[in-house]
């Protein structure tokens, strides 16, 4: 919605333009009037719709032609002003007036009309008869106002109307030649009506219209009115009411009778909440809501972005199988431009007989969030997350750290900490340096970089994440175009992490400058062509041998004859020199799941960096994780306790 309005007003000579402006701020019809006004601001607390509001007279004595097509330019609206009394003046509004105003924009947006016609004293009756026909001619004609300076008639209505031309615009939204509602709107008014639809059965019940109602309005309608707006839709519409529930044909003429009664602010109010500009598309601000991601942090979805996405997908799982059928999917999807997720969403991610799971599902809800969080940011912002939630934006549902209901310990305790979460949402992860620094991290999304030469089986090596081997049924299916991401979840010291493989190319990594920007690495060989370690040693001694990420060197194809060792350092030597995990061997062949010990072993390295192989499994570790857990937990109890009693002593 515009920030501010500018009203100009233009008419013949001696028709009162510079009386109405007088005496709408002296509040008294002026002794004596200057040839032009000057310009007024009206403050936006004492305005109807509390926006700064600027009044610009104008004079043909006074000023150039040029002077006034810089004034109309600059306008939001104009108000024409004729005198009732002398009909010459309202011929001059079709024959001069207008064309001044819009001549030169037969195609386009075209600056809204007013007509204004004052000295309503000086005549008995009403000129409207007059008017109709040039209101009839020209679309852009917001409304005709009779008014009068002298008397203050219809004064504050005249500029209220004005206003309310700019603010709540009927040309967007209506085609008064077809009398009908633009595709725009009906389009935007679509996306609302399935937003609100949350049983999916393509009508709104009372709950839903009241729940509707509070959303936009802030209050429910009473029994009596939603029965009287049923009763009206189904005189006017056939099938605008079904089973005492409103259908969309019934929604959109809701609608269009509140636009041709001159109501339009009420679909401009359902619009602007849903996230709509002036233009009838969903607003840059809306869609992408500021959100500062430091340098080493990352995003993740907090819990209420988590719960958020769920009722989405409980929404739309229509049979309650659990998992999104295709034509689900598209039901889902169908509140956006386009589908937001592509092809490949089934090769990044576990499903069922090519159907997505709730787990599947959350998992490239985590994946969109981690590598492109104003993608989330947008998708969430489709599906209404600012207004259903009633939030200021969807970067409250994007924070860091492991959701609180993966937290062991006393109730009272992580109660405690929810409300502190509440008080002070995070907005992103930890930066890594910190997580390095303390020897663990807190995310609850870790990405693990899989990088080898070609043929050495990464793809193969993902979609075993996912658990389709070389010996799946539909293994020929899942590898025909293979995924840049796999996400799957694995279980770490009895926490569950979302981890993210990622396929890179050794060569391209070969040729570009050091970039460590992963928690964990994989580097992988051809246990069976050792021309393929050396690559990946290279690898690791211009990306990862300097820095903090941990690496393991893992020998795929395990199930092949190893083949001839060159020249230098074995594979295990290697590793051993280099103070690294032993290569572990993998082999995704064979007709049942791969073996996941891998995957949660680099899930477990990317969670505690520093820790050599042997101490990962060690008791002694995994003792002292829990006790700094509990300690900390402890500390901070006695914290909280210390301030009540201090608060008390108070």
């Amino acid at each position: 919605m515009k920030r501010d309005v500018r009203i100009l007003l233009l008419g013949e000579a001696q028709v009162g333009k510079t009386s109405l402006i007088m005496s709408l701020v002296g509040e008294e019809f002026p002794e004596e009037v200057p040839p032009r006004a000057e310009e007024i601001t009206i403050p936006a607390d004492v305005t109807p719709e509390k926006v700064p509001t600027h009044i610009v007279d104008s004079s043909e004595a006074e000023q150039t032609v040029e002077e006034l097509q810089d004034e109309i330019h600059k306008a939001n609206v104009v108000c024409v002003v004729y005198d009732v009394s002398e009909e010459a003046t309202i011929e001059k509004i079709r024959t001069k007036w207008i064309p001044l105003v819009n001549g030169g924009t037969e195609k386009g947006p075209r600056v809204p009309i007013i007509l204004v016609g004052n000295k309503s004293d000086l005549r008995p009756g009403s000129s409207m008869e007059a008017v109709l026909p040039i209101m009839s001619q020209f679309p852009e004609i917001e409304t005709c106002v009779e008014c009068s300076a002298k008397n203050l008639r219809n004064i504050s209505e005249l500029f209220y109307y004005a206003q309310k031309a700019v603010l709540h615009p009927t040309a967007p939204l209506y085609d008064p030649e077809t009398k009908q509602l633009r595709p725009a709107c009906t389009q935007a008014l679509t996306r609302i009506f399935r937003l609100s639809d949350q049983d999916v059965d393509q009508a709104l019940s009372d709950e839903e219209l009241n729940a509707f109602q509070k959303t936009c309005f802030g209050h429910p309608l009473a029994p009596q009115a939603l029965e009287d707006v049923k009763m009206v839709v189904r005189k006017h519409v056939a099938g605008g009411v079904r089973d005492d529930r409103l259908t969309l044909d019934g929604f959109l003429f809701l609608n269009m009778l509140f636009i041709q009664r001159g109501r339009h602010e009420t679909t401009w109010t359902i619009l602007r909440r849903f996230g709509y500009s002036d233009t009838l598309e969903l607003s840059t601000d809306y869609l992408f809501p500021p959100l500062h991601v430091p340098a080493g942090c990352s995003t993740e979805l907090n819990h209420f972005g988590y719960q958020f996405v769920q009722r989405v997908f409980e929404k739309h799982d229509q049979d309650h199988d659990g998992a999104l059928s295709l034509v689900e999917l598209q039901e889902l999807f169908s509140v956006f431009p386009a589908a937001p997720w592509g092809p490949q969403l089934l090769r990044e991610v576990r499903t069922e007989a090519g159907r997505l799971t709730l787990h599947g599902y959350l998992c490239q809800w985590t994946l969109v969030t981690y590598l492109d969080v104003q993608h989330c940011l947008e998708h969430l912002g489709y599906l209404g997350y600012p207004t259903l939630c009633k939030q200021d934006s969807q970067a409250h549902a994007i924070t860091g750290g492991c959701p609180l209901s993966q937290w062991p310990g006393p109730a009272p305790f992580w109660q405690l900490l929810t409300l502190v979460c509440l008080l002070h949402p995070p907005t992103v992860t930890r930066e890594k340096r910190l997580d390095q620094e303390k020897g663990q991290t807190q995310r609850n999304v870790l990405l693990c970089k899989v990088v080898g030469a070609r043929r050495v089986g990464k793809s193969a090596f993902l979609q075993a994440f996912l658990g389709h081997g070389l010996g799946h049924q539909d293994a020929e299916e899942y590898h025909k175009v293979p995924a840049s991401y796999a996400i799957d979840t694995v279980q770490v010291n009895g926490q569950e992490k979302y981890l993210i493989l990622c396929e890179v190319d050794a060569d391209s990594l070969l040729s570009t400058s050091p970039d460590a920007a992963c928690d964990v690495a994989c580097l992988m060989f051809d246990g069976s062509d050792h021309r393929s370690f050396a690559i990946c040693t290279s690898v690791y001694k211009r990306h990862y041998m300097d820095g903090q990420t941990p690496c393991l060197f893992v020998s795929s194809k395990a199930d092949l004859a190893e083949g001839v060792s060159p020249p230098g350092l074995s594979p295990a030597e290697f590793c051993r020199r280099h103070r690294l995990p032993a290569p572990t061997p993998f082999s995704c062949a064979g007709p049942g799941e791969p073996s996941t010990a891998i995957f949660t072993q680099l899930a477990t390295m990317a969670t505690f960096p520093y820790l050599v192989h042997g101490e990962l499994h060690t008791t002694s570790f995994w003792l002292r994780v829990t006790l700094g857990a509990v300690g900390a937990a402890v500390a901070a109890v006695l914290s909280f306790s210390l301030y009540r009693v201090l608060v008390r002593s108070r």
